[in-house]
Parts: structure tokens; C-alpha cells; sequence
């Protein structure tokens, strides 16, 4: 009891510090990228209401397409059927950046459990050096594997359905996790290639996509949030190990 008491505080001191650090990175790297996205959203779901009431509001001397639009124009106007009008959002503003911080710091607290558990599994000493090398590992696991076949998306783009990714997600993320703890704990060849395998295999499936993906924000923007994303990513896990890795040696298994 007493060991896990100190690993629950040990990984709360690392994610918290971690957490508000990286809320911090957000708010110059990927919020403004994110609030220019939605500026085409917005634009985009606008166009497309526009162009909706245009065809229900149309007179035609069809009476199939009457019928064809008067119905199409009964399914807008039901709840559910609108392009996400019935969801809740923070407003923008404080509420919105209060809900950033605390996702960041549940995030933050969340990972540094999985580190901190994963050093006491694993055993042996432990200090922020070692932690660092652990954080890539799970910047490599968490971001860099599953991202290259779903890169980050900013608002207003079409994506394959929310289920199949995160399917697709999870299995490479823990196939990641499986290859880089046969490269690095391995003693034989065959386990390195084991590792390699079960990195090259989620990507040999393929992750789910659409035929024709659109989105309503430029090209340029899209790179530029991927880009912002990865980075901020890399540095949140970057902290995070070294954080973990120093209060693990100083709170769970002192030197």
C-alpha cells in the first residue's frame, strides 16, 4: 500500500508539472492554428445552410423534386440531423481555456501513471536521464507510430468513422509499445525482430481513411497543426520522463 501511495504521488507531481507546461506550448503552437481552422469550419457549415435552404425553399413544377426537397428539408430541421448543431462546446474564452488546462493536466497525470508504473515493473534504478529515454519512447508510441497513418486534424475535416480509428489507434499504439520493449529489452536478434515486426504491422494493414477526404481549412494550415502538433507532443513527453523519471528516484526508489 504504502508503494502504491508513492507512485500515485510521484506520477501527480510529474503529470500536474508536465500538464501545465504543455497547456502553456498549446496557446503558441497548436490554439492559434486551431482558431484559423475554424474560421473556414464556420465558413464551410455556413456556405452549406445556405445552400440547403436555397434547394428547400427552391419552387419547382416537379413534383417528385418538390417532394424530394420538402422532405430533405423536414430531416434538417429534426434534432440530430444538423452538422453537429446539437453538441455541446465550451464557449470560447475563459470556459474554453478551463477545459484546455484541465485536459491537459488529466492528460499529464494519466501518462505519468502509465511511466511510473512501468518503472517499478521494470525495476532497477531509475533517475531523470533514464526518464527522458523512457518519455521519446512514449512520444514514439503515443504520437509518431499512430500518426503516421492518422495525422492530426484541425476542425472542419472529413475522417473515416470515429470507431475504426480508434480501433486502428489503440492497436498500433500497443503494437508500438510491444516492438520498442522487444528492441530495447531483447537479449536475442530474434526479439529485435520481433520489435521490428510489430512496429511494420499496423501500418501494413493500413489505417482507415476515406476515398475522398476534404477539408474546409487550406493545405498550408493543415501542415502547419500537424507540424505544431508533433512538436508540442515531443516536448510534453520529453518532460514528462524527465519529470516522472526524477520524482520516481526521489519519492518511489530513492538512489
Amino acid at each position: 500500500m504504502e508503494l502504491f501511495r508513492k507512485l500515485i504521488f510521484a506520477a501527480a507531481a510529474a503529470g500536474l508539472i508536465a500538464g501545465a507546461f504543455v497547456t502553456v506550448v498549446h496557446q503558441v503552437s497548436t490554439v492559434p492554428v486551431i482558431l484559423k481552422a475554424e474560421v473556414y469550419e464556420k465558413a464551410a457549415d455556413a456556405a452549406a445552410a445556405t445552400a440547403s435552404t436555397t434547394t428547400t425553399t427552391a419552387t419547382t413544377t416537379d413534383g417528385s423534386s418538390t417532394a424530394a426537397s420538402t422532405a430533405d428539408s423536414s430531416m434538417a430541421s429534426m434534432p440530430g440531423m444538423e452538422h453537429e448543431a446539437g453538441e455541446w462546446e465550451p464557449a470560447d474564452g475563459f470556459q474554453r481555456n478551463a477545459f484546455t488546462v484541465l485536459a491537459d493536466l488529466l492528460t499529464g497525470v494519466g501518462f505519468a501513471l502509465l511511466l511510473v508504473s512501468a518503472f517499478a515493473l521494470r525495476g532497477g534504478a531509475m533517475n531523470w536521464q533514464t526518464g527522458l529515454y523512457w518519455g521519446l519512447a512514449g512520444f514514439v508510441a503515443f504520437t509518431l507510430a499512430p500518426g503516421l497513418g492518422l495525422p492530426p486534424e484541425v476542425p472542419g475535416t472529413q475522417a473515416a468513422p470515429l470507431l475504426a480509428r480508434q480501433i486502428w489507434w489503440v492497436f498500433t499504439v500497443a503494437a508500438a509499445c510491444g516492438g520498442l520493449a522487444c528492441l530495447f529489452f531483447g537479449r536475442k536478434p530474434l526479439w529485435c525482430l520481433a520489435g521490428l515486426a510489430l512496429l511494420v504491422v499496423p501500418h501494413i494493414v493500413g489505417a482507415p481513411q476515406l476515398d475522398h477526404a476534404e477539408s474546409a481549412a487550406p493545405e498550408s494550415i493543415t501542415h502547419q497543426f500537424i507540424v505544431a502538433v508533433v512538436i508540442t507532443s515531443l516536448v510534453f513527453w520529453a518532460a514528462l520522463g524527465t519529470l516522472s523519471g526524477y520524482f520516481y528516484q526521489r519519492f518511489v526508489k530513492p538512489a
